[in-house]
């Protein structure tokens, strides 16, 4: 069914290394893009839509009382009698911050959906590191779990150490812990949320808080395969991994549709909700390598290029 699929699974397969060194060689290319126009409090090595003082001139304009005389171009005061300052394209660091769902739903699948989270938010959060953005993450739980700001290559060991210390064991609030994260963040940016976005209570009030944070939003949806196409038969008892529900069901190949039809619904239904809401969604199979999913999935949707 293509509309639960993001292509085969081609590239290298997951490994249990959270960012192997091949991967890292390919990181340091790419760079995380935001629609956005964004103000950073220190100058990183992304270019700016606003002039600031660097030293790539962009433009004039006039001269008023008040301005630096040291941007004032003499040259061209000498030609035309007039004063005009020289702007140059400033740049500056972007706030890039990944939330990942730390529920125990997210502990499903081989490779499960958690690690490939983990290892989707380690890999993007370093492109941001190695060009300067400030970085952030962030695993959402019933006590939300936030790494230092990271910037900079040499911040990889810190990032990787805190990222392999979380496991995916915390019964939470979707909506809870995005309201904690929205509280005490401001600024503009990216938000990058990666969840499986499986919560009885729903997920549309937790995406509604992060759409009032003026930053550009990325939903990256996890399943994994045996979600996509369960390959089930016969009496089966299933019980819930957070609530410990039971039910008894009989799977054969009308529930085997109407299952597949009920995903498909969901999926649907949380795409046209963000992109009513000026969000992207990205549905992520757990099964596909962080290489292929950063270096060709996420970059023909507007990531990272």
């Amino acid at each position: 069914m293509a509309l639960l699929s993001t292509g085969s699974s081609t590239g290298s397969p997951p490994t249990d290394e959270l960012l192997p060194p091949q991967l890292l060689a390919r990181l340091e290319r790419m760079e995380l893009v935001s629609r956005k126009v964004f103000r950073g409090r220190l100058k990183g090595e992304r270019r700016s839509r606003r002039k600031g003082q660097s030293v790539e001139f962009a433009d004039y304009r006039n001269y008023v009382p008040g301005d630096d005389l040291r941007f004032v171009d003499w040259n061209l005061y000498a030609r035309l009698d007039k004063l005009y300052l020289k702007l140059f394209l400033e740049e500056e660091d972007m706030h890039v911050h990944f939330l990942v769902d730390s529920s125990p739903s997210m502990d499903f699948g081989s490779p499960t959906k958690f690690f490939v989270a983990k290892q989707l938010a380690a890999a993007l959060a370093f492109v941001g590191m190695c060009r300067g953005d400030r970085v952030k993450i962030e695993f959402l739980g019933a006590q939300n779990q936030t790494s230092p700001v990271l910037r900079g290559r040499s911040q990889l060991w810190r990032m990787t150490e805190f990222c392999n210390s979380i496991q995916p064991n915390q019964l939470f609030d979707l909506t809870d812990s995005i309201k904690r994260f929205c509280l005490r963040t401001t600024g503009r940016g990216i938000v990058v949320l990666l969840t499986d976005l499986m919560d009885k209570r729903g997920y549309e009030s937790a995406l509604r808080l992060l759409v009032g944070q003026q930053m550009d939003v990325f939903v990256l949806h996890v399943l994994s395969p045996e979600e996509l196409n369960p390959d089930m038969t016969g009496d089966l008892k299933l019980v819930d991994c957070e609530d410990h529900d039971e039910a008894e069901i009989s799977v054969t190949a009308v529930v085997l549709k109407k299952y597949q039809q009920t995903l498909a619904s969901f999926v649907n239904q949380a795409r046209r909700f963000c992109a009513q809401r000026d969000m992207t969604y990205l549905l992520t199979r757990s099964d596909q390598g962080a290489d292929v999913m950063v270096g060709q999935y996420l970059r023909e949707r507007g990531l990272v290029r």
